[in-house]
Parts: C-alpha cells; sequence; structure tokens
C-alpha cells in the first residue's frame, strides 16, 4: 500500500488533484449538513447545471472556465434563494426550472461550437487530468475562504438552520446568512465540477451529511463527522481510480455509497440492541 501511495503521488497532477479534491470534499461537507437539513439539498445539482451552461459558453467564447463559472454560479444560488423566499415557485421547483435551463443553454452552445469532444465530457463527468496550476491556486484560496466563513458564522448558521423564524426573532439577520450559505455552496460546486463533473458534484453535498446523520445525533457531531466521511472517501476514491483506472467522480461517489450503506447497517444494529 505504501509502495502504492509513493508511487502515486510521484505523478504532479495526482497531487493537484488530491489537494484541491480534499478541500473540496471538506468545504462540500461542512456546508452539506446545513442543506440536508434544511431541505435543499438538490441546490448542488441545480447549481452544477448552471455550471456547465457557463462552461460550454466559456469554451466557446475562449475564456477561462473558472473565471466565468463563479460568478454566473453565486448569481444563480443568489437568483435560487430568492425565488424559493419571494415567490410562488418554491425552492425545488426553482432549482429544476434554472438547472434544466441552463443545461440546455450549455447542449445548445456546445452543438454549435466545439461539439461533443473530451472537454465537454470532462465537465459532465469530471476528470483528474482536468486541474492545471492556476486552477489549483485559485481552487485552494476559494476553499480556505469556504473554510474561514464557514468557521466564523458557524454558530449563526447553526440557528439559521434549526429555526429560521426563531433565529430571527433574537435578531439574527437569516436572510444574510441565508445568502452566504448560498454563496459558499456555489462557490464550492464549481471548484469540484471540473474533478467530480456536473453530474456527480452533489454527491459530495449529500452523501457524507446522511451518512454521518445515521450515527450521530448533534449537529456538531454531525458536521465533524461528515467531514471526516468526506475526506477519506475521496481519498479512497482517488487510491481506486488509479488502481482500476476508473473515472475519479465515479469511484468517490461508489465509496461514498459503501460508507453510507456500512453506516446505515450500524445504525440499523445499535437500533435493535437498545430496543
Amino acid at each position: 500500500m505504501i509502495n502504492t501511495l509513493q508511487e502515486m503521488f510521484s505523478y504532479t497532477f495526482l497531487i493537484r488533484a488530491v489537494i484541491v479534491g480534499l478541500l473540496v470534499s471538506l468545504c462540500a461537507a461542512l456546508l452539506g449538513v446545513s442543506l440536508v437539513l434544511k431541505r435543499y439539498s438538490m441546490i448542488g445539482d441545480g447549481l452544477s447545471h448552471v455550471g456547465f451552461g457557463s462552461l460550454a459558453i466559456a469554451t466557446a467564447m475562449h475564456l477561462a472556465p473558472l473565471t466565468v463559472s463563479i460568478p454566473v454560479v453565486v448569481a444563480a444560488a443568489f437568483l435560487l434563494l430568492r425565488l424559493s423566499e419571494n415567490s410562488k415557485i418554491k425552492g425545488d421547483a426553482a432549482i429544476a426550472l434554472l438547472s434544466t435551463g441552463a443545461l440546455a443553454i450549455g447542449v445548445i452552445v456546445i452543438s454549435m461550437t466545439t461539439g461533443m469532444n473530451t472537454d465537454v465530457c470532462n465537465y459532465l463527468f469530471g476528470s483528474i487530468l482536468a486541474m492545471s496550476k492556476s486552477d489549483v491556486y485559485l481552487s485552494i484560496v476559494l476553499s480556505v475562504v469556504v473554510l474561514v466563513l464557514f468557521v466564523l458564522c458557524y454558530n449563526k448558521i447553526f440557528a439559521v438552520t434549526f429555526d429560521e423564524t426563531f433565529a430571527t426573532a433574537t435578531g439574527t439577520k437569516a436572510h444574510a446568512y441565508n445568502m452566504i450559505i448560498a454563496f459558499l455552496t456555489a462557490l464550492t460546486i464549481v471548484l469540484g465540477m471540473r474533478m467530480m463533473g456536473a453530474l456527480l458534484i452533489s454527491s459530495l453535498i449529500i452523501f457524507p451529511a446522511l451518512t454521518a446523520m445515521r450515527v450521530c445525533k448533534t449537529f456538531r457531531s454531525v458536521t465533524i463527522s461528515s467531514a471526516v466521511i468526506s475526506v477519506v472517501c475521496f481519498f479512497i476514491g482517488v487510491v481506486i481510480s488509479y488502481l482500476y483506472a476508473t473515472p475519479t467522480g465515479a469511484s468517490v461517489v461508489l465509496v461514498n455509497m459503501g460508507a453510507f450503506m456500512l453506516f446505515w447497517i450500524i445504525s440499523t444494529f445499535n437500533r435493535r440492541r437498545v430496543s
């Protein structure tokens, strides 16, 4: 195993991928707990489709993909939040409306320009080779921003997650903190799309949180467990991808599925033993 890891980390592109992947997995897991508890977990899927549309446009115009995608996806996250709060269109319907529209735009732009080439498949399904040096540096900086903001706003995010009405009554600006959650989620989605793909990135938000909730009962313990599970599953997924030449994103998702099943079995066994 040690020899395998030494061989893996002799490749520069794998070191880049692991660094960015671990940071993105950590960010996604921390935010995922709040999103799942607020029943807004599919926002990751919706924003990833918006990200695909913006990446398609950036590729067609020969612009830097991340530079175009980040502001577009952040704006989409704010729009989704606004629609769900102040419109007759509910959250899940707003996500479906925006995501399918953005995906359609991306497909049309691609079909009229580059066609379904390797770059497009990388955006859809992810590629461990897609991370350039500039992408890595930008991803590290933005991941640190996400982590720092989450830690600084942890108590307020906790309050808004569990009882938004009470939080507002006690003086917490719930709307502002919802905007912060949406902003951090948008950044995380864009950073993870290159590696996980637009079709799989939402799994990093949903799986670790649901897995941790099988055995943990408090918000803090779920958040910490979710972060650990996400990081470990990503690393194992990358190793499996390297050993068996499988797609990285799909390998990470399968490992997360395995972890969920394991924790579900443990929780079922514990309930039966208590009863």
